[in-house]
């Protein structure tokens, strides 16, 4: 075991939830996940996620098909929403205590993402998912993690993938490509290498936030990355391969 983190921010996409589906949530995967946090929760970790919604509608692939850019992207931020609320229902029914908050107000079925609120959730151990990307089209939801992870001062950002870090070429079509363990944020945007948009490198660049990119799809990877053994890859510092 590592260094285990106090706080952390894990960012989750949409296309997580829905396992082998072709669209929507796969109960089981929610479940698994669910069971993932509750563990680390249970260490003392504060946790806050970003979950994207990609599996129930993506805003730039709507925009691609002649829809207004700004109407697809707030479809969007309504998936996650319906993300977020599937995923506090999963925990609350192993009881971990769960508040969903969003950038843009529906005060029916979540709170309005207030910071101090957050913090205070926080503080009691809740976990805290936030919808609703950042209130705002044009920004992925991946530059609403970096943005949330600065505003509650996380100490990472845990960036869920389906694969096992990040690689200097697309292990899948090259066999030899090699996995970096660590990376600089500028090596990063120089090379294009996909890890988040480049706004959010800029963003945990700028506030010395390191992103930990791991596989999800490997059982208790989630517990592993937050209690900081070394998986996956670490972008915030040196460029090493391993």
């Amino acid at each position: 075991m590592g260094h285990t983190y106090k706080r952390v921010l894990l960012k989750l996409s949409g296309e997580a939830l829905m396992g082998e589906l072709a669209y929507g949530i796969d109960p089981q995967i929610v479940d698994a996940i669910a069971k993932e946090i509750a563990a680390t929760a249970e260490l003392g970790i504060e946790i806050a996620v970003v979950v994207g919604g990609g599996n129930i509608f993506r805003g730039v692939k709507g925009a691609a098909s002649g829809m207004d850019r700004a109407t697809a992207d707030y479809i969007g931020m309504l998936a996650t929403v319906m993300n977020a609320m599937t995923l506090q229902d999963a925990l609350e029914r192993i009881e971990v205590p769960t508040r969903v908050q969003t950038a843009i107000s529906m005060q029916e079925m979540a709170e309005p993402y207030i910071r101090r609120r957050a913090i205070r959730h926080l503080e009691k151990k809740r976990v805290v998912i936030f919808g609703a990307g950042s209130g705002n089209p044009f920004f992925t939801t991946d530059t609403t993690a970096a943005l949330r992870a600065a505003e509650i001062s996380a100490e990472v950002l845990l960036k869920a993938t389906k694969v096992d870090g990040v690689y200097d070429s697309d292990p899948n079509t090259n066999p030899n490509a090699k996995r970096y363990t660590t990376l600089t944020y500028s090596h990063v945007l120089a090379k294009d290498l996909k890890v988040m948009d480049g706004t959010a490198i800029a963003l945990c660049k700028d506030n010395d936030i390191p992103i930990m990119v791991f596989n999800l799809a490997v059982d208790g990877n989630i517990q592993r990355a937050m209690s900081g053994e070394p998986i996956g890859t670490i972008v915030g510092g040196t460029c090493e391969v391993s």
